[in-house]
């Protein structure tokens, strides 16, 4: 039997106040998170909340910025603080997942090639079936040697390097479908 929890990582407001912040793809990534919140909540499926924490910036917990977004109103059933790109290391995560069973993780949130798809490598390493969520994530471009990624390229990467490797990247329907 599949134990199931949606993985939220990173949504937080500390975004907004990064340079890299843009509102372009905000919308259709506020109304995917909204939809899978609303069907896992609805499919009694634990929502967790992670949060990335640092020691300055908008990430410090001085800020007061290390909070969800607006947009999000759903109670978690849990919520953790990290340091590092994983919602695994020196969180509780992974001992909190295991004291329910749960064997799957559905992974959301920002940033999708870093913190979402870290989480992603490192829940298959522990051995959790993993689903990822793309549209239910968020990025920005990314610029290295001048050379620029738009947001769709490197969702599509992400996707690439994932799919059939660490895990089965689905549409919010068809993850609430398969629930």
């Amino acid at each position: 039997m599949s134990r199931t929890a949606l993985i939220n990582i990173d949504t937080q407001n500390s975004f907004l106040h990064r340079d890299s912040w843009q509102e372009d793809d905000f919308p259709a990534f506020r109304d995917a998170m909204l939809n899978l919140i609303a069907g896992c909540v609805a499919r009694d499926v634990p929502v967790v909340d992670i949060f990335h924490v640092a020691d300055g910036g908008p990430f410090a917990l001085a800020s007061g910025y290390v909070a969800p977004m607006g947009f999000l109103q759903h109670q978690p059933a849990v919520a953790f603080h990290k340091h590092v790109h994983n919602a695994f290391t020196d969180t509780g995560l992974d001992h909190w997942l295991r004291e329910r069973d749960i064997n799957h993780v559905i992974i959301c949130g920002m940033r999708t090639e870093q913190c979402c798809e870290t989480t992603a490598r490192v829940a298959s390493d522990l051995g959790y079936r993993v689903t990822f969520v793309s549209e239910a994530t968020l990025t920005f471009p990314m610029t290295h040697k001048g050379i620029t990624l738009d947001c769709d390229a490197l969702r599509h990467r992400t996707e690439m390097v994932l799919e059939g490797r660490f895990a089965t990247v689905k549409t919010v329907s068809e993850t609430l479908e398969s629930l």
